[in-house]
């Protein structure tokens, strides 16, 4: 962690351009801005498309979302999260996200893991937030991108 002169931690702050959104398949992009393994916390901003479907997971912690263009469902519930919405997942919520409208933006901040489950809902495979900073600097790395300064704790 960053001090300043007094000994204070110090503020950090990550522009909006400063770290690159990187495709994770048919338009869909990914940005990781935030892991902190000691909690258990990672940040991350999407970009999806109409008709995307993320694969029913439960979460074994607790889940923060903010809409901030765009509108996502979760397949299970009647609302939808449009521009301006915030949910909140407790820890053990179930759910599949498919995005309604393109380029829908959300920022995510996740503790814990995704359990990613099959059709009988056994665990199929567990991605959490230093699985996420590995995947996002080999997506970055292989679209050209510099390692990006992702805030690392």
């Amino acid at each position: 962690m960053t001090t300043t002169e007094t000994g204070r931690p110090e503020a950090l702050h990550i522009g909006a351009e400063d770290l690159p959104f990187v495709e994770i398949g048919d338009g869909n992009k990914l940005k990781v801005i935030h892991v902190d393994t000691g909690q258990g916390l990672w940040i991350v901003e999407n970009i999806f498309q109409a008709g995307y479907v993320v694969q029913t997971h439960r979460h074994t912690g607790s889940v923060f979302a903010y809409t901030t263009r765009g509108a996502w469902r979760y397949q299970e519930y009647d609302y939808v999260n449009r521009a301006g919405s915030y949910l909140f997942e407790p820890a053990g919520s179930l759910h599949t996200l498919e995005c309604i409208e393109d380029d829908t933006h959300v920022w995510f901040q996740i503790y814990g893991a995704n359990l990613n489950l099959d059709a009988e809902g056994n665990v199929e495979s567990i991605f959490d937030g230093p699985g996420a900073l590995e995947a996002y600097y080999a997506l970055a790395e292989a679209e050209g991108h510099p390692r990006p300064n992702v805030l690392v704790y």
